[in-house]
């Protein structure tokens, strides 16, 4: 048995090990089930015996890439950057790691989290999707997230670019203290933004609510690292609302993750035109429940709150005449000048000015000479 000769915690040595190339979740808690963290780190850099169940972990080219590994790791340097970069580091088993993941089939071994784990005590729905996401779409998850925020749901993302970064820019919205905060599950170490232009979001998440990863600081956003923290998403959702997604991508990797845990899954549905609703128009014909507007959600989690809403009120001038005849025209489809005035006979000149007067008024909005509706989100204050 190693004697311990330094002041490090147990957790400095985890972090390291964590941060060790292909050292993952389940390598690293056989590592740390028959090993003390000191001693396991010792193990690796070939200074201590390993146990019989471990020694065949440690052979071959993965213990001599590990053993280089550790001849060049600080646990102490480690320990440094993670109270700098204000991380706790939460083992697998310990008395702050979260309950919800102690008996999730694919727990993490470790966690890294920045902000207030009391996140997780609230009711939890996680809004996620595709990337390269349409105006619509971003709309309709800002929407939903600051919907969900006000209603004290703590709204769970990947806060990736497109639907995720939107559901917690919609979250954080919401300024009043007693609306859920935002929880995070991150692809690479906890200190480094990624995307880059999304570095005020993750402060902002940190500084309402909760930020997690299973990598140390200083470990970048390696494309094997978002399927693995996917599951970890889906454990910690109660929900999981899919706003857009393709046919194949990360977004549905959750949902897999999210039916193999018993967690509810629903769909934003989509135009059988548009490609970015693919997979949530497929979700919704293998059965998943439709999310139509924020109560869809509050009522699967248990908290409907329909009954209690004063009638709503939309301040916008009702269209008519050849407004009403263009608005009906751009609801069934994003659609360009030229073509509302093939399908409805009217001159370019009146087609032109009816758009420009629901534009002012806030009900169409136009992007690269396409015409798109702009329906308020129905759970707002406001909607029709």
């Amino acid at each position: 048995m190693i004697v311990r000769t330094d002041t490090l915690p147990d957790e400095a040595y985890v972090a390291t090990l964590a941060g060790f190339d292909q050292m993952g979740p389940v390598r690293l808690r056989q590592l740390l089930a028959h090993h003390p963290p000191d001693e396991a780190f010792a193990v690796l850099a070939r200074r201590q015996q390993p146990h019989p169940i471990v020694e065949r972990l440690v052979a071959g080219r993965l213990g001599d890439a590990w053993a280089v590994a550790a001849a060049a790791a600080s646990p102490g340097e480690v320990w440094r950057r993670c109270r700098a970069a204000g991380v706790a580091v939460l083992v697998y088993g310990s008395d702050r790691f979260p309950a919800v993941l102690l008996h999730d089939p694919s727990p993490p071994a470790v966690l890294f989290v920045r902000g207030d784990l009391d996140a997780l005590e609230r009711r939890r729905a996680a809004v996620i999707g595709t990337r390269n996401a349409t105006r619509g779409g971003l709309e309709t998850a800002t929407a939903l997230g600051a919907d969900l925020a006000a209603a004290g749901v703590a709204v769970v993302s990947g806060l990736a670019r497109g639907i995720d970064g939107a559901a917690h820019r919609g979250a954080l919205a919401a300024t009043d203290p007693t609306d859920g905060e935002p929880v995070a599950v991150v692809g690479n170490g906890p200190d480094r933004a990624y995307p880059r232009q999304h570095a005020e979001l993750w402060e902002a998440v940190v500084r309402r609510g909760v930020l997690l990863s299973e990598w140390p600081p200083g470990v970048g956003p390696d494309a094997f690292r978002f399927p693995m923290r996917n599951r970890i998403l889906a454990a910690l959702s109660e929900v999981v609302v899919v706003v857009e997604s393709r046919e194949t991508g990360g977004s549905l990797l959750t949902v897999r993750e999210a039916e193999e845990r018993s967690v509810t899954v629903m769909a934003v549905p989509g135009s059988p035109r548009s490609r970015a609703s693919a997979g949530t128009n497929r979700l919704l014909c293998d059965g998943v429940a439709p999310v139509t507007c924020s109560d869809d959600v509050l009522v699967a989690l248990g908290l409907d709150t329909r009954r209690c809403r004063p009638a709503a009120f939309d301040p916008r001038p009702v269209p008519r005449g050849h407004e009403a005849q263009v608005l009906a025209r751009c609801r069934r489809g994003a659609c360009t000048l030229d073509e509302i005035v093939t399908s409805l006979g009217l001159t370019v000149a009146d087609a032109a000015m009816a758009l420009a007067r629901l534009e002012r008024a806030g009900r169409v909005v136009e992007s690269a000479g396409w015409f798109e509706v702009l329906e308020p989100w129905s759970g707002l204050p406001g909607a029709p």
